[in-house]
């Protein structure tokens, strides 16, 4: 039997803009388990979303850093295989600000740093935290950075090189082949990397198992 992400279905519930929109939800949803994506902004996060929750989950926009708020969706594990229509009880969806480069003002860009720096306060083990870098040019400035500022929470953390299709040259291709020990002992918090494409569909099964995986230990369905 084998758990997937039920596509199409994962309900919006609200937006987190501030420090006390965090502490409020997660005072009133106990025990919170889910997964939580993060990156700089422009990584292709929204699209990476949608497609291992369904279409039109988070919005794509053209315009880098346009997710301003921690939108959380409550969504379910459904099987394939020999016995269907089984369903795990809900989960809950992050979709965090993008940090770097978002033309922000500096009084928001506070304020979306410290409903971040609470999110990470009040998620407990519960809550798996994939970091999306871009495959093109990964360990930027904002990504040690954030790697830097999470080395103080106890949470479990995942690194995405997304937009993998975007390597269009066997030299590209090697080069980030070659990188990846290098980045791998710098993210050593990172207990797992993974390689992924919205476009192409390329690592999404394998991305897709590793979160229904880490869900499932911390619910009886299975």
């Amino acid at each position: 039997m084998k758990w997937v992400i039920e596509k199409g279905k994962a309900e919006f519930l609200r937006g987190l803009k501030k420090r006390q929109d965090v502490k409020d939800f997660f005072a009133s949803h106990t025990p919170i388990v889910g997964v939580a994506f993060v990156g700089r902004s422009n990584v292709g996060k929204s699209s990476l979303i949608n497609t291992l929750f369904g279409p039109k989950t988070a919005r794509v926009s053209k315009t880098p850093g346009r997710t301003r708020e921690i939108n959380v969706f409550r969504f379910e594990l459904t099987t394939q295989g020999e016995e269907q229509n089984i369903k795990s009880p809900p989960f809950y969806l992050f979709d965090l600000p993008g940090y770097g480069h978002a033309e922000v003002s500096k009084d928001e860009a506070n304020e979306w740093g410290r409903s971040i720096e609470t999110f990470f306060e009040y998620a407990n083990f519960g809550v798996y935290i994939l970091n999306l870098q871009d495959a093109r040019h990964p360990d930027q400035k904002a990504d040690e950075k954030f790697y830097e500022y999470f080395q103080d929470f106890d949470l479990q953390l995942g690194l995405v090189l997304n937009k993998i299709d975007q390597l269009k040259t066997q030299k590209s291709r090697a080069e980030l082949k070659k990188a990846i020990p290098a980045l791998s002992k710098k993210y050593k918090l990172a207990r797992t990397f993974f390689q992924a494409s919205a476009q192409t569909k390329q690592g999404i099964e394998s991305l897709e198992a590793a979160i229904t995986d880490f869900l499932l230990k911390f619910d009886s369905v299975k």
